[in-house]
């Protein structure tokens, strides 16, 4: 019996244990705060309160110590209607309005409506919340006149939010909205003060409206003078637009002109350049061709005199191999050589003379007949003086060696045969 007792005691310690902890762990909703009552606390200020605030989340509410109860942060609707509120001048007005109104949820504010809103119903809050409003809104409409709480209702809502804001955060409560609906009054004050204005607003009008109608006239006049001086200046535009384009038409006109000279200039100074080119083209070449044409001339006759300077030094060159080879005979060589030349100059002395008549006068002394052979010998001793001549010309002694020469072929023809001539003397 005792096994089933001790399990049964702790399910049921267990059972009461929970109901404990749900009935008194309070959730929070995010619209209300719950106020746990029964301790002391601390605020922020350093001031000590017998209560706590809990806004969303959850609280445990301590049995038998602490209580909790719940203030709704829900907006409150108002209707206000406040008759017989005298505005400043006297004038008794009917103001209706609509306002929302809640608890605020500051914590300054939170604590002023805890410590005067707990454990009220929302009727009664609603009833504090509009004789507070009622009683602000006949304290601003006293300090207004009809015309301004008639015309600037901003105003008049601005200046009692201003007021009300003050009395209800004593409450603890927060004012969201406010419009005013309509200010009335009973004795045609409003009316009257619209019916004026209405008239003025007329008169204003037809005036302003006669005023736009002169305004309009002027206006149009001012635009017909508007028009005929644009008219004007359109012509006279135009007429300064024709003669900018006749000028420039002129002067593109002598611009094409003096182009097409200064073309045909440029055309006749190219002409002229290329006939000098050309000419000067068939000068240089003919010239060129001339020069090389000489070039070559003058290559030729340098090669030619070249061969035949070659060609005599060879022969020259021949003449001494066979002089050194004939020994004494190379004397008789060069005579034998040197005779017909020798002859040719002899031959030049008599050459140019022409005798048409000699005639020859004798001395006649002793009867000897002389007169022909002493110009015979005059004509024999020419030939001694142009071998002088040619000696002192060339330096060869042309006599000597024709001496030398005749002496030679008188031993040879003396000389028996077998013995050997003598040796000649070489000329100097």
């Amino acid at each position: 019996m005792e096994l089933f007792i001790i399990p049964a005691i702790l399910i049921l310690g267990t059972l009461a244990v929970l109901g404990i902890v749900r009935a008194n762990l309070k959730i929070c909703q995010p619209n209300e705060v719950l106020i746990f009552s029964g301790r002391k606390r601390k605020l922020s200020d350093g001031s000590s309160v017998g209560y706590r605030v809990i806004q969303g989340g959850r609280g445990f509410r301590i049995p038998i110590v602490e209580r909790v109860d719940r203030i709704q942060l829900n907006t409150i609707p108002l209707d206000l209607t406040v008759a017989n509120a005298y505005s400043k001048g006297g004038i008794p007005l009917v103001v209706r309005a609509i306002a929302n109104v809640k608890v605020s949820s500051n914590e300054a504010e939170l604590n002023n409506a805890v410590e005067r809103l707990l454990g009220k119903s929302l009727e009664e809050i609603q009833m504090i919340a509009k004789e507070t409003l009622e009683g602000n809104l006949r304290g601003v409409v006293a300090s207004l006149t009809p015309e301004e709480v008639n015309e600037d209702r901003l105003k008049f809502a601005r200046e009692l939010l201003d007021e009300a804001d003050q009395d209800l955060s004593a409450l603890g409560l927060q004012l969201d909205t406010l419009k005013i609906q309509s200010v009335e009054d009973d004795r045609g004050y409003l009316d009257a003060i619209g019916r004026q204005s209405t008239a003025n607003i007329i008169a204003a009008a037809e005036v302003v409206e006669a005023e736009k109608r002169e305004q309009a006239k002027l206006a149009e006049a001012k635009a017909d003078i508007e028009i005929t001086r644009a008219e004007n200046e359109v012509r006279i535009l135009r007429a300064q637009l024709a003669a900018d384009a006749e000028a420039e038409e002129a002067k593109v006109n002598v611009a094409a002109r003096v182009a097409e000279a200064k073309a045909e200039q440029e055309l006749a100074e190219q002409e002229i350049t290329l006939a000098e080119k050309r000419q000067r083209a068939e000068v240089i070449v003919a010239a060129e061709a001339e020069r090389l044409a000489k070039e070559e001339l003058a290559k030729g006759d340098a090669a030619r005199i070249l061969e035949d300077g070659q060609a005599e030094v060879d022969v020259l060159t021949q003449k001494l191999e066979l002089w050194k080879n004939a020994g004494s005979d190379a004397e008789r060589l060069f005579l034998i050589q040197m005779l017909p030349d020798i002859m040719r100059e002899v031959i030049k002395t008599v050459d140019n003379l022409k005798i048409d008549k000699l005639t020859v006068v004798d001395s006649g002394q002793g009867g000897s007949g002389n007169g022909v052979p002493a110009v015979m010998s005059q004509i024999a001793g020419a030939t001694p003086a142009l071998l002088e001549s040619l000696k002192a010309s060339t330096g060869v002694d042309i006599a000597s060696m024709l001496s030398r020469a005749a002496q030679s072929s008188q031993s040879a023809q003396s000389t028996p045969p077998g013995e050997a001539p003598a040796p000649s003397t070489p000329a100097d």
